[in-house]
């Protein structure tokens, strides 16, 4: 509260020096006045507009180079999960291959993956709200379970990847694990 009160009185101030260096004219105080207000309206403090935006303007020269290559990056990423559901609505039939349907229900099947039981439950009440099938968490996540075997752990990709993979066909034979081979046995005298 009192910073609030020392605010407006700092305003107040700056406001009242501003008119009294400001040339007395007929449309210079009515317009300087104008614009104080604008500032303190917007901003909270009375600085004017163009001193409080150089300070960004000037940070993002240095970072232009990085926000291209990262604006690429993410113009394929968008590109591919556009791509991802238009091919969940083209295989999948009825609401399962709905966008929303397949955003929520890969989230759920990727927090419960996750052990993040709470925002997966918040996330599956999303899911029910939208008339999305229950049932398809459930083969899906099944499909995962699977499918362990060829989730690397510390990828994100590959559990999206799978996730997909299993929320496209849930019903995708599993891969056999990896065969043993057969050691000879040694024994030590």
């Amino acid at each position: 509260m009192s910073y609030r009160v020392l605010n407006f009185a700092g305003g107040l101030c700056a406001a009242l020096w501003l008119l009294a260096a400001a040339p007395i004219g007929p449309g210079n105080s009515i317009a300087l006045a104008q614009n104080l207000a604008q500032n303190l309206a917007q901003n909270g403090d009375a600085k004017p507009a163009d001193q409080q935006s150089a300070a960004p303007k000037e940070g993002a020269k240095e970072g232009s180079k990085d926000s291209a290559k990262d604006g690429a990056k993410d113009g394929t990423k968008e590109t591919q999960k556009i791509d991802e559901f238009t091919e969940a609505q083209r295989v999948l039939n009825g609401p399962a291959g709905n966008p929303e349907c397949v955003w929520l229900g890969r989230r759920v099947v990727s927090l419960l993956w996750r052990d993040d039981l709470d925002t997966a439950f918040r996330h599956l009440d999303l899911y029910d709200r939208f008339g999305c099938p229950s049932g398809h968490i459930q083969v899906t996540f099944r499909c995962l379970v699977l499918h362990a075997n060829s989730i690397d752990p510390k990828a994100a990709d590959s559990l999206n990847g799978r996730v997909h993979a299993c929320w496209i066909n849930p019903a995708a034979p599993t891969t056999p694990p990896p065969a043993a081979s057969a050691q000879n046995p040694t024994t030590t005298r």
